[in-house]
């Protein structure tokens, strides 16, 4: 059923009203959709991003205006049992299938998704050159999938994307007056870090995250669970957080459901599996803009018009899986489901075991640092006070994590739960000199 709405009515309900007003703007839906992360054992990122732009296609938007960027490595990965499919969900359809491919590969970098954020077509480095070219009367939807830790969430390529960094982006994008509103929706452990403390509410941004600042988040629809993906798959489809706000924008009408509404869906869905696990899905900035309809920044579909306040939303979901030992699930998988004696099966297991060894020696190092700086009686894990930013010193957060990697390698997505220990020795008055002599005496 086409929209009962133009393409460019933008609909606003007032925080002090419950009913909604459609007023008509000279006004664009914009969208940015980043899955930060590579490999096949990080499936459900790019499924995930890519179930999003099939929603705002559906909703209306045209491919001008929605910028993708993902590494683009898993749709004719050799392991994918589906070659030029993707899929979201276990009986999904493929999502794969049209999605822009703007900045992929070694193009996936935090430099371009600042420069595609602010405008800048002068700092891009490669991709299709598209950047947010929005104006004061335009909303901004933006959707980041990915592994992240307290105060960071990683790229394949180049630098981690930083709290402090992307929200002066963000501050930067409102100074220049080149969008109305904006919606950010961020998936990755500990994302809460990214805005806590840090992202105002006075700049018509409202954000909302799949976990708090201090909690891990959880892929779902994993290879040995109920529900699982389809045999073949050796990798979870997708993540519980990203999956609940798609299922529920494919079953209501956006037209009607406010980013209140979907926030109590997707925090219920989030936090109440049916095994009890999941995490606290948090909201940041400007929280009146959680009265706006979806169909503000996604478009309008043809779902129900009968849809009401108490429709049902999807389901809770069995059992999920952590992020951050999603790749060692695949490994364990895929090893045993290779025949035994086989190559894939040997190489199956060496990958494992890699993964297993390059783990512990993380920790070791981490551990060692740690004494070596503070002795035993140190607590580098302490959570700063709700509303505090995880570090005063964000130079030195960055120092010190750079030079961690460059003496003693990448942390990994394991690796980066450890952030938060080098964020409080910033906050203890650690030096990179003191960092430098601790790393090399580690790692060398």
């Amino acid at each position: 059923m086409p929209s009962e709405f133009p393409d460019d009515f933008i609909i606003h309900v007032d925080s002090g009203s419950s009913s909604s007003t459609a007023t008509e703007q000279n006004g664009t839906r914009w969208a940015v959709l980043v899955a930060g992360s590579y490999g096949y054992q990080n499936y459900r990122h790019q499924a995930d991003v890519c179930h999003a732009y099939q929603i705002l296609k559906k909703g209306g938007l045209k491919d001008e205006n929605i910028i993708v960027f993902m590494y683009d490595d898993i749709a004719f990965n050799v392991q994918n049992p589906r070659p030029g499919v993707i899929i979201n969900k276990p009986d999904g359809p493929d999502v794969y299938e049209g999605v822009p491919k703007d900045y992929t590969g070694t193009n996936v970098t935090a430099a371009n998704l600042y420069a595609v954020i602010l405008g800048n077509k002068t700092a891009l480095t490669g991709g299709s050159g598209k950047v947010l070219d929005s104006g004061p009367n335009d909303n901004i939807f933006i959707y980041y999938t990915d592994h992240g830790a307290a105060g960071i969430i990683g790229m394949p390529e180049g630098d981690y994307v930083y709290a402090n960094d992307l929200v002066d982006v963000l501050k930067q994008k409102h100074e220049a007056k080149s969008y109305k509103d904006m919606v950010f929706y961020l998936e990755s452990c500990e994302s809460g870090s990214m805005f806590e403390g840090l992202l105002p509410n006075n700049i018509s941004i409202y954000a909302t995250t799949a976990a708090n600042a201090t909690e891990n988040s959880w892929g779902t629809y994993c290879p040995g669970f109920n529900p699982g993906p389809p045999a073949g798959y050796t990798t979870c489809l997708g993540d519980l957080y990203s999956i609940s706000w798609m299922e529920d924008c494919d079953i209501k009408d956006l037209r009607r459901e406010t980013f209140e509404q979907q926030y109590e869906a997707v925090r219920k869905r989030t936090r109440n599996t049916t095994e009890g696990l999941g995490s606290h899905v948090t909201q940041y900035g400007n929280l009146n803009q959680a009265n706006d309809l979806l169909f503000s920044y996604m478009g309008s579909n043809d779902n129900s018009t009968s849809y009401t306040q108490s429709e049902s939303s999807p389901s809770l979901l069995g059992s999920i899986f952590n992020q951050r030992d999603a790749d060692l699930l695949h490994f364990l998988v895929k090893s045993r489901k290779a025949p035994i004696g086989s190559d894939e099966r040997h190489e199956a297991r060496e990958e494992l075991r890699a993964e297993v060894d390059r783990r512990k020696r993380i920790d070791g190092n981490v551990d060692k640092i740690r004494w070596l700086l503070f002795g035993h009686e140190s607590n580098l894990k302490n959570v700063r006070p709700q509303s505090q930013s995880l570090v005063d010193d964000w130079s030195c957060f960055k120092t010190l994590v750079r030079t961690y990697e460059k003496y003693c390698g990448s942390l990994s997505n394991y690796g980066m739960q450890y952030t938060r220990v080098f964020a409080n020795m910033c906050n203890a008055g650690v030096t990179k000199e003191r960092m430098i002599a601790a790393s090399t005496q580690t790692c060398s």
